[in-house]
């Protein structure tokens, strides 16, 4: 009996064996077979480090003549992250640490946000810090923080050209500028490290685990900008608003044979390095490009042109000026009243008179007593087709489209398109007119303007294949011939340009324009432009084109008196830089 009881309890016991190894089997089982990629990848969690390789930023140049020259340049800093993971158990002391050493180069984030995810094994807390304070982080030597290489950018010529190069904000994304709508070309990709650590948190050089994808620095991009005519622009901007006690202030310098941008001023400007100081957000606008405003009568040269160019009229055609009509209802006089009686469009061009440029748009429409809607058809076709207004240019910064109303839309009315032909009643930007003036002047071939030379390769200089223009805005070369003669002609009606122009043949056209005050044109403030070319001779191709723009708030400014002479200093530097250079 004892036997056979002694029996049974070996028999439970085997079987209580027998069952415990079972599950023991099963659940191994379980962990190995059915959950191994969770626990592996729980296991990579803890033994595997994730870091970020950082793109080097591309950096920027100018060009010195024909040499590229640095104008946007990057600084070594670093980046400080951490393993939340790590950290948490000494997050107070270790939080504290960081807070008083990098403090000033935080990142947004808030310490609870960083520790929300206990999964979280790297995060970056602080951005372009120096080398001395990131060493005295390195020689606190707090457990799960990691410093690593990175760049800053630099800006060693200050405000020179801000407005064109834009900044780099702190989470190292390009605002404005190139910096900005280049961003993705200037930042390039960043790459990844991934490595198996020890129980130290320090990499290993073996294991199967080990990843490295290189980092893809970004461009270095050079621009077309002339460093030495970029600092004459801005130079003739600064003296003539100073003169004048003007606000604002803007200037463009383009190849009217290629739209390669040579020099584009704005005022007032700012330091890239120090944006965050700038409080009104206008200041980082590329005027040039972004802001849309009625040009005033420098389009009258677009209106005589396309009318010269259709056949309709020449320089010597004539028609009987009164100084006013009325069109629709509304009035519209000449600002410079006196020229009145049978003259003829040389006349009209070089005193701008109102009624001289409409009569251009009658005779697009075959008649030389009414405006037609052929007319307005003809004058919308080499406006908006043909000279691109109203368009965008496809220069490589942001920039407005514009807008002019098709003869077809409701608003298309007889009075919106005579106040068209001296650039009332449209709005358009200056890269747009300067780049439409080049295409009546260069030969009737319009340009997209362009302010990419090419790349930095390598330390080499590798320039962009020149593109070919974009179409014919001209039907007739000796339109564009015609058209230089008579803008060279008015330009001979100010006293002082024999000073300025020496013995090039330098044209230009003024333009005065109202401005819209909430909804309607105010007579209390007017922006001055003026719109010119430079070349050797009559016969030869231009060697640049320049426009200006001035205004104040609640100031009447003129073309001719307060424009101009921005002009007429960028445009004597360049005659002297052109010989200079041949």
């Amino acid at each position: 009996m004892r036997k056979q009881r002694l029996k049974s309890r070996t028999s439970l016991i085997q079987g209580l064996c027998f069952l415990v190894f079972g599950l023991i089997v099963i659940q191994l089982f379980r962990l190995q077979v059915v959950n191994h990629k969770i626990y592996a990848a729980k296991a990579n969690q803890q033994q595997i480090m994730k870091s970020t390789i950082f793109a080097k930023r591309g950096e920027i140049y100018f060009l010195d003549g024909d040499t590229p020259v640095p104008i946007v340049m990057n600084k070594k800093t670093y980046t400080i992250s951490i393993d939340p993971s790590l950290v948490v158990k000494k997050r107070e002391e270790i939080t504290k640490k960081i807070d008083e050493i990098v403090g000033a180069y935080r990142v947004k984030t808030g310490w609870d946000e960083v520790f929300a995810d206990p999964e979280r094994k790297y995060f970056v807390v602080a951005k372009n810090v120096p080398y001395r304070e990131t060493n005295n982080l390195k020689n606190a030597d707090l457990t799960g923080v990691y410093e690593q290489e990175t760049t800053t950018r630099v800006y060693p010529e200050g405000e020179m050209a801000a407005q064109v190069l834009g900044f780099v904000n702190q989470e190292g994304e390009g605002q404005y500028g190139v910096e900005g709508s280049l961003n993705k070309e200037l930042t390039g990709e960043n790459g990844l490290l991934k490595t198996v650590k020890d129980s130290n948190n320090v990499p290993l050089t073996i294991g199967n685990e080990n990843v490295k994808i290189p980092a893809k620095d970004g461009k270095n991009l050079v621009l077309t900008i002339d460093r030495n005519i970029q600092k004459k622009a801005e130079e003739a901007v600064d003296e003539v608003t100073k003169k004048f006690n003007i606000t604002y202030g803007s200037a463009i310098v383009m190849n009217p044979a290629t739209g390669q941008i040579l020099a584009m001023a704005g005022k007032p400007g700012y330091n890239p390095a120090e944006y965050a100081k700038v409080t009104d957000a206008k200041v980082f606008q590329t005027d040039v490009t972004m802001n849309a405003f009625n040009p005033a009568s420098v389009c009258k040269t677009f209106a005589i042109a396309a009318a010269i160019d259709s056949g309709v009229m020449t320089p010597e055609t004539t028609y009987y000026n009164t100084d006013k009509l009325v069109i629709d209802g509304w009035p519209i006089e000449n600002a410079i009243k006196g020229h009145t009686g049978e003259i003829n469009m040389q006349t009209v061009l070089t005193y701008s008179l109102n009624t001289g440029s409409i009569q251009a748009l009658k005779l697009l429409g075959g008649s030389a007593s009414e405006i037609t809607y052929q007319g307005k058809e003809k004058l919308y076709d080499y406006y908006h087709n043909r000279f691109n207004l109203g368009k965008y240019t496809g220069i490589e910064l942001p920039e407005t489209k514009g807008s002019i109303v098709p003869p077809n839309d409701i608003d298309a009315t007889d009075a919106r398109y005579a106040n068209m032909t001296f650039g009332q009643s449209l709005d358009l930007s200056i890269i747009q007119v300067a780049s439409a003036f080049s295409a009546v002047v260069n030969g009737g071939e319009y340009y997209r303007p362009t302010l990419i030379a090419g790349e930095m390769k390598d330390g080499k200089f590798v320039r962009t294949e020149l593109a070919k223009a974009d179409h014919d805005a001209l039907n007739k070369n000796d339109t564009s011939r015609t058209m230089r003669q008579m803008l060279h002609t008015g330009r001979l009606v100010f006293p002082n340009v024999k000073g300025y122009d020496e013995d090039y043949y330098v044209g230009g056209k003024t333009g005065t324009a109202q401005t819209v005050k909430n909804g309607k044109y105010s007579f209390d403030e007017t922006i001055g432009t003026y719109v010119g070319f430079g070349a050797k001779s009559l016969e030869e191709t231009p060697d640049y084109v320049i426009m200006t723009k001035v205004w104040s708030d609640n100031r009447k400014l003129d073309g001719g008196m307060n424009a101009k002479p921005i002009f007429d200093e960028i445009s004597k530097y360049m005659i002297n830089y052109n010989k200079v250079r041949r």
